[in-house]
Parts: C-alpha cells; structure tokens; sequence
C-alpha cells in the first residue's frame, strides 16, 4: 500500500502537485522556430544559378527557365570560339593579300631621245657671263631641237615661253645618228644674274620650269605643208624634256625633272626603272645573280612593281605573288600594278 500510494503521491506531484481540482494539465505546444536568415555571402550563387529545391523558407519555384550561363573569357581577346571546347579558341583566318592586277608592257616607238645624265650647261665663251645648254641625244630620223627658258606646258604638250621677250626660244635641225652632241648657239643662253634665285631653283606656280628641251621628229615622208608648222605645236612625235636649276658648290646646274613622250596623239611620261639595266646589258647568265629573279633565283626578270618601279621577278613568281601578298620583294612598299616588261627581240612595235 505504500508503494501503491507512493506512487499517487508521486503522480499527483508530477501533474501539478496537490492542488486540489484533479484536472490533467497538457504540456505547452512545441515552439517553432523561424527559418534561419540568409545573410550575405560572397560566395552565395545568384539565383539564376542556383538550383531550386521545394522546400519551405527556401528560394520559390522559378517560373521560367533559370538563364544561361556565360561564355567561358577569351584571354586572347579572339572573337571566334570552338562551339564544342568553348575554352580553346579559335584562330581567326587571315584576311586575304589585296588582289594585284597584272599587265604586259606596250613598246612605244621613239624616235629621238635625250639622255638626261648627260644634261649640262656650259660657258659661252664668247659672251662671259652666259651659259649654254648642252646634251647627247639618239636620233632614227632627222628633226628638230627647240630650247625653251621658263616654259609652260600646255594641251597636246605645246610649250609656251613665259618670258619670251627677254628669252626667246633657239631651234636647231639635225639629222639622223646616234649619240650626238648638241650644244645651244652661243649668244642665245642664259645669265642667271637677271633673274631672282627663287625663280631658278624650283618650278614655279603655274607649273612653270626654269628650262625646257623639245625634240621634234620628222618621219621620212614629211609632207612639205607641215613645213610651217612650229617645233613646240605637238603635232608630231616628240620627247619633251623639263629641268630646274640648282647651285652647288656657288655654280649652277641642271637638274632633269620629268621627261615627256608624246607619240600618236598620247600622252606618256617617262619613269626610270631599277634594275632593267642588268637584264638589257646582255643575255641572262646564271652565274650573275643581278639579273635573276629574287623569288625563284632562277628565270630572268621580266617584271617591274609599281608604283616603287623594281624590276626583280619573272613573270611566273609575279602571277603567284600578286595573290599572296600585296608587299614588294625589295623595299616591302604597297604594290599597286605590275607590269611585265620583255627586254628580248620583240615584234615590230606599234606605229
């Protein structure tokens, strides 16, 4: 019996003690606590990113498709990327060499032709303080060579002396034959100290040159009504030299600045090339590495590159490498033409 009321003892203790209701007192509900806080954290994903669980407290369900995510960084700053390895990059193709169109060379005949190394003036002995205009020259057919001071070119390549009063122009016939000299007539040159060193040294404005030589060629069949045409008309085949003045040394020079062909109604100014010299001389020998391609070092040249106007490749590396690069083989500056120029026999030329 004590244990038994021990034990009611005990159990009325345990539910309250000995108040005196005898009423069962439940426990108190179970606290629930707040989902924890999500504070910030630099290595917390952005949503986007993040898969979504349906849990409560946690992101909702997304309604639509979480975005992509960003393409690997190109480090080599390339702007096309293999679809598959998207690390690797892709190398770009190179941009192909602009396209260099190529030509063959039309043979102009000339008939008289001064060479302009030779080009000087001397003192008139005869008339101190004057000096005279002196040259060689190659002729095929008889003409004319006329001296002009302070030319103007004009349409159809006449030459107009702008001061004529004071300078007025010399004419000298001559017949066929190569490397002749010609000498202008003496009491008929120039005496600078007439004239402002400015105008002597430069063109002048109105393209106007200090000197200018035209050489007039006759044909065989020269009709006797064109006698009375003058030198500087540019009705016949001419060359046209025009020169400036430069002192050196206290004394004047001559100083070629541009030479001019006018042949059938054309126009065609003159331009030196480097190199063609070599391949003129003489036949092509393989031992000479002067007259060989520098491509194929092999075939003789044949090609010049404008506007640098090198000639130093054959034909056939020309046709390849007008289509590989756009640099010339020699000075690397920008090709525009190329031009193919036969130093050998040729047919009869255009009339």
């Amino acid at each position: 019996m004590g244990n038994i009321g021990s034990s009611g003892s005990n159990s009325r203790r345990r539910h309250g003690g000995g108040g005196g209701s005898g009423r069962r007192i439940h426990p108190p509900p179970p606290q629930v606590m707040p989902p924890p806080e999500v504070t910030a954290n630099q290595f917390v994903y952005p949503p986007a990113a993040t898969p979504y669980h349906n849990y409560p407290g946690y992101y909702p369900a997304p309604t639509t498709m979480p975005a992509p995510l960003p393409a690997p960084y190109d480090h080599h700053h390339r702007t096309e990327v293999d679809p598959m390895w998207g690390r690797y990059p892709v190398a770009a193709p190179p941009a192909p060499a602009p396209y260099v169109e190529h030509q063959k060379a039309v043979t102009i005949k000339n008939d008289v032709n001064i060479k302009k190394e030779t080009l000087r003036i001397e003192p008139d002995d005869e008339n101190p303080g004057r000096f005279l205009v002196s040259f060689t020259f190659d002729a095929t057919v008889s003409g004319s060579i006329t001296i002009l001071f302070f030319a103007k070119e004009g349409e159809g390549c006449t030459l107009t002396p702008m001061k004529e009063n004071v300078l007025p122009p010399v004419t000298v016939n001559f017949q066929q034959g190569l490397g002749q000299k010609f000498k202008q007539p003496a009491g008929t040159g120039i005496d600078f100290s007439t004239f402002e060193e400015s105008e002597l040294l430069k063109v002048g404005d109105m393209d106007v040159y200090p000197v200018a030589i035209k050489a007039d060629a006759s044909s065989s069949d020269h009709d006797e009504s064109k006698s009375n045409e003058t030198p500087s008309s540019g009705s016949s085949n001419s060359q046209i030299t025009q020169a400036v003045f430069e002192k050196e040394k206290g004394e004047f020079q001559v100083k070629v600045v541009k030479q001019i062909l006018w042949v059938n109604g054309m126009r065609y100014e003159l331009q030196e090339i480097y190199g063609i010299g070599n391949s003129v001389e003489s036949d092509v020998d393989g031992n000479d590495p002067g007259k060989e391609c520098v491509i194929c070092l092999s075939e003789p040249r044949d090609t010049t590159v404008l506007p640098c106007r090198h000639m130093c490749m054959c034909s056939g590396c020309a046709k390849v490498l007008r289509f590989q690069t756009n640099r010339c083989p020699i000075c690397r500056q920008p090709v525009e033409r190329l031009l193919e120029i036969k130093v050998g026999p040729e047919p009869e030329p255009e009339e």
